[in-house]
């Protein structure tokens, strides 16, 4: 017989790795890992932040640890990789849900498109990419070693144009081929061990595309309307709505299932616009 549904979907005691932990998506995944049981290790460059998630899930009955990182900084993984072993033993999980656009690299309505911020760009697509690929790197090896789950964040726009956001699309792009490629590689190498998967969530507010999106008012620019124009659920996604697919991927109900993204976003990416 099949163990207990509710065993299939636990984190009881596994220990995440949580990268952008102090983001808006953040907050929901700390406290849908909360739920799950999980040991949580909240890893962000804003302490204040980081400590606040912390404290409230240990407050919440929970464990979680915090950990100032950056994640495009080697020596901060590592030396946040050795505290998490040695604090713990293990490393069960990694989600790198670290990234976000850049507001200069955002082109503007009517600006020059040849005349691009190409440095911004680069700033961007590192965030986003190797912001994703360090990472999994430094954590991922850990991870090997008892077996686990790696899930990135990708989004709408890797797949069809996102008008504005050429340095977050293309990243966002890279990041499909990376999970696909490294979820083949990790196979050939620890067969179900270890597995790689992604969420492509659709649109949700958080500080990156507030302004994008929204006015100062709360009203929804004319970007914001189209796309809730293009949304059969006619909103924005809530957070909270990005965590079943999350403990899916991170749990043993997911253990068959690697390379492949699973899309959060009320019905955009299915509707042609008619």
């Amino acid at each position: 017989m099949i163990k207990e549904v509710k065993s299939l979907f636990s984190l009881k005691d596994k220990v995440v790795v949580l990268t952008g932990a102090t983001g808006v998506l953040g907050e929901a995944f700390v406290s849908g890992l909360c739920a799950a049981e999980a040991i949580i290790i909240v890893i962000g460059r804003n302490e204040d932040v980081a400590k606040q998630r912390a404290v409230e899930v240990t407050n919440a009955g929970g464990k979680a640890i915090y950990i100032i990182a950056d994640v495009l900084n080697e020596q901060n993984l590592i030396d946040a990789k050795d505290r998490i072993i040695k604090e713990f033993g293990r490393i069960d999980a990694l989600v790198n849900a670290a990234g976000g656009n850049v507001a200069e690299a955002v082109i503007q309505p009517g600006s020059d498109i040849f005349d691009l911020n190409v440095s911004a760009l680069k700033q961007a697509f590192d965030l986003n990419l190797f912001g994703t690929i360090i990472p999994t790197q430094i954590f991922g090896k850990e991870i090997a070693k008892n077996g686990g789950s790696i899930v990135n964040i990708s989004s709408v726009s890797a797949t069809q144009a996102l008008t504005r956001v050429l340095g977050y699309s293309l990243a966002k792009s890279a990041i499909d081929s990376y999970t696909k490629w490294m979820a083949v590689e990790l196979a050939n190498r620890y067969q179900d061990k270890i597995r790689m998967n992604a969420i492509v969530p659709g649109f949700f507010i958080t500080n990156q595309n507030r302004a994008l999106l929204t006015n100062t008012d709360g009203s929804l620019t004319a970007r914001g309307q189209a796309i809730i124009s293009k949304t059969p659920f006619k909103r924005f996604g809530d957070p909270e709505e990005l965590i079943g697919a999350l403990i899916y991927l991170l749990s043993d109900a997911s253990k068959f299932v690697n390379g492949e993204n699973v899309t959060v976003d009320g019905g955009f990416s299915a509707f042609s616009g008619v």
